[in-house]
């Protein structure tokens, strides 16, 4: 039997012969902003309610009978958190590096996590015309952790001998996911349907961008690992939401339809910060060396509903 190594890219496995993963401080730094914008609008709405001034009867009545309906939305800008639950589909894994390795693993199964630190979460900024069009700088932290436990089909070369028919994953890898992030960043561009009421507003849109996953891979019997923020390639997305309107605050549930690509550089290396990853990753790109480890690809298909808090700049107007 040909000696074994392994990848990885998950987080939240038992590390019993890894040292313990540090959170970077992209990762702490982003968490932290969406948290900052959900108690912001957590805040505004709270307030919103509780400020709303008394009424007495006649004006009640007087309003009542004018019935008075939202206005046409006007340009606005909306600062908004969100949090929700993915769900990836099995996608084959392919490791090449030359002269040693060139094996696809069959259908890996992966794992999001959603409520186990590093959390599920988004920060978007959307900003709308006077008319129904938009668009949405959208950045979204979900997980890819793979099952390593589950026993899966493998062809192609390892270690330069036929790669098992058949094998535990783990036999393969000892980490292969991207648990402090399958993170993406997108500009989407949104389109505002026609209202459901007075504060039902349902929308969609369709974007693209890159993707920016924390890459952990790690070969079985290797001390070497790949613990790093890497640019992987392209992601495109598509949306439909229902946005609920207050006066200055949006609650918004949503559907998202994600596709990313994945080609991964092998470095062997631990980073530490996203720019600095990246910085490192380019400059090896512009210099034409190989990583070390060679290359690991695979394509991500992801459902995902979320819900979200979102303020606004402008607030809804009445006509009058």
């Amino acid at each position: 039997m040909p000696s074994i190594s392994t990848a990885s890219w998950t987080a939240e496995q038992p590390r019993s012969r890894q040292t313990p993963a540090r959170v970077s401080r992209f990762d702490a730094a982003s968490a932290l902003f969406a948290a900052v914008a959900l108690s912001a609008v957590t805040w505004s709405a709270t307030m919103e309610q509780t400020t709303e001034p008394q009424k007495d009867s006649a004006t009640e009545n007087s309003a009542r009978s004018a019935m008075p309906v939202p206005a046409p939305a006007g340009a606005e800008w909306m600062f908004a958190g969100y949090g929700g639950v993915p769900f990836t589909y099995p996608s084959d894994v392919t490791l090449t590096k030359s002269g040693v390795h060139d094996f696809t693993a069959k259908q890996v199964g992966w794992d999001g996590k959603p409520f186990i630190n590093p959390v599920y979460y988004g920060a978007r900024i959307v900003r709308f015309g006077a008319g129904r069009t938009g668009a949405m700088l959208d950045f979204t932290h979900s997980k890819t952790i793979s099952r390593l436990q589950e026993e899966i089909e493998f062809t192609g070369t390892l270690n330069g001998a036929p790669a098992p028919a058949r094998a535990t994953l783990r036999d393969i890898f000892r980490r292969l996911e991207a648990s402090h992030g399958h993170n993406m960043l997108t500009l989407n561009g949104l389109f505002r349907l026609p209202s459901l009421g007075l504060r039902l507003q349902p929308y969609v849109g369709l974007g693209a961008g890159v993707s920016l996953p924390h890459a952990e891979v790690q070969m079985a019997n290797s001390d070497k690992r790949t613990y790093e923020y890497q640019l992987a390639g392209p992601v495109g997305q598509a949306l439909i939401g229902l946005e609920v309107r207050t006066q200055r605050v949006s609650y918004f549930f949503e559907y998202k339809f994600t596709l990313a690509p994945y080609l991964m550089p092998l470095s062997e290396q631990d980073g530490s910060w996203l720019p600095l990853d990246l910085s490192r990753q380019l400059r090896n790109w512009l210099s034409g060396e190989e990583p070390p480890g060679g290359y690991a690809s695979t394509t991500l298909v992801s459902h995902q509903g979320i819900f979200g808090l979102g303020i606004r700049s402008a607030p809804i107007a009445a006509a009058p």
